[in-house]
């Protein structure tokens, strides 16, 4: 432990307030985006109201759905303007613009107020929550990345993608405390547009560190030596080299969304809906399973720089093919406490893996390309990933004596899909991405 704090005090000023800047960004994406996995279940008659209770809930996932989505477009898009006019210029915009969307969603009005225009309006704010969160990783991990020192790349992209649950557990507190301080009726009335009223105070703390952030060196050289294409993104896509490098990232990223989206993503409704856990003791599960998964994606990135970005995945991946159907299966059928134990289990190794992946990715592609092909292979595996809480919703409905396998089941595809990743990309630890 004493060596993971001295090397974050080994950084400069500068390297400190780009790590911060980018972390807060990210820890506000997961902040904003997960506030509506909280409250699907509450919200989906007041949007998709219906006699068939399955059918509220999967056209509201659907919905969210659309978020995850659009943010391989946004990841393109963004990660385009950041290789051409610079890294910090994009997370401005980004980080103004998802946290502007999330607080637009606390004023909308409900089927009952107007109608087919109520799930018209939570879409198209869905849409650009998506667009603007697909820009926001992209940047602030390349700018981190070209800006920390090579030995200590490891622990902070561990530490950069850590902001994903670390928001996550924000949100799990600000929903215990509201869902505690007023009725059910009362969530359901006006409770929950509290919660994305509360997204813009993270959203201006994190815009006002980014003030203070400066272009990294890496890429102000290419600029200066005009080596920057016009259109970068489209060197991922016409050069077959970094082509290659793209879809075989690509493979990684779909199994580390698809095991994060069926299993911690879906748990809120999980507990909710189908196990029936109230609404408070399922903020609590989902506070114990946030942090369980924020310090252990600081761990895998720090074990990356140790034995590997490659190895550090496919441990925790092997782990998850082994304790998916356990912990799934603990979760339907424990007592309360056996059920920490098994959420606790399944977040350590289903949702881990991340925290080798900000260093990997910037490691994988050069800086004249590094913002637009991290960007849109990180997010691109959402393509497959975003169908993991549909899939998994439907498998809930299965009965007891099955849904747990099933769901476990859907844990392993995801797990096993990383494996394979790991086995077809190369080790980038030693890589100089300063060339």
């Amino acid at each position: 432990m004493n060596s993971k704090f001295y090397l974050f005090n080994q950084l400069s000023k500068q390297q400190k307030i780009v790590t911060i800047g980018s972390w807060l960004g990210w820890s506000l994406d997961g902040y904003d985006l997960v506030l509506m996995f909280f409250v699907i279940p509450v919200i989906s008659h007041l949007f998709f109201p219906s006699t068939n209770e399955l059918l509220s809930l999967l056209s509201t996932f659907a919905a969210y759905v659309i978020t995850l989505v659009m943010r391989p477009i946004g990841g393109a898009f963004f990660g385009n303007f950041g290789d051409k006019v610079g890294r910090k210029r994009a997370m401005m915009i980004t980080i103004w613009g998802f946290s502007f969307a999330t607080f637009s969603t606390g004023f909308l009005p409900t089927w009952d107020m107007v109608g087919v225009l109520a799930p018209i309006l939570l879409v198209f704010l869905r849409f650009l929550q998506g667009f603007f969160a697909g820009g926001e990783w992209a940047s602030g991990a390349a700018l981190t990345m070209e800006t920390v020192p090579k030995q200590s790349r490891g622990l902070l992209s561990g530490f950069l993608q850590s902001g994903f649950p670390f928001g996550f557990i924000i949100a799990s507190l600000v929903f215990y405390f509201v869902s505690s301080t007023f009725s059910e009726n009362e969530f359901a009335e006006f409770g929950w547009r509290i919660l994305f009223f509360t997204g813009l105070i993270p959203g201006s703390v994190a815009l006002f560190v980014r003030l203070k952030m400066e272009q990294s060196k890496v890429w102000l050289e290419k600029s200066r030596e005009k080596k920057i294409h016009k259109f970068p993104l489209s060197q991922v896509l016409t050069s077959k080299e970094y082509r290659n490098r793209f879809f075989l990232a690509l493979v990684i990223m779909t199994g580390l969304m698809y095991s994060y989206y069926t299993s911690l993503g879906f748990f809120p409704t999980l507990l909710q809906h189908f196990l029936h856990v109230d609404i408070v003791d399922s903020s609590k599960l989902m506070i114990f399973a946030t942090v369980t998964s924020f310090i252990g994606t600081i761990f895998v990135g720090y074990l990356s720089q140790i034995i590997g970005r490659q190895k550090a995945m496919g441990v925790f991946a092997i782990a998850s093919v082994i304790l998916a159907i356990p912990s799934i299966y603990g979760l339907y059928h424990s007592t309360f406490y056996g059920q920490y134990i098994s959420i606790v289990a399944i977040s350590l190794v289903a949702t881990t893996g991340f925290g080798a992946i900000p260093a990997f990715l910037s490691e994988r592609f050069p800086t004249e390309i590094r913002n637009s092909a991290a960007g849109f292979a990180y997010n691109g595996g959402l393509f497959f990933g975003a169908i993991a809480p549909i899939i998994a919703l439907n498998l809930s409905s299965q009965s007891l004596e099955y849904a747990p396998i099933l769901l476990g089941l859907n844990i392993i595809l995801g797990s096993v899909i990383i494996l394979i990743g790991t086995k077809l990309n190369p080790e980038t630890k030693e890589v100089d991405i300063e060339k």
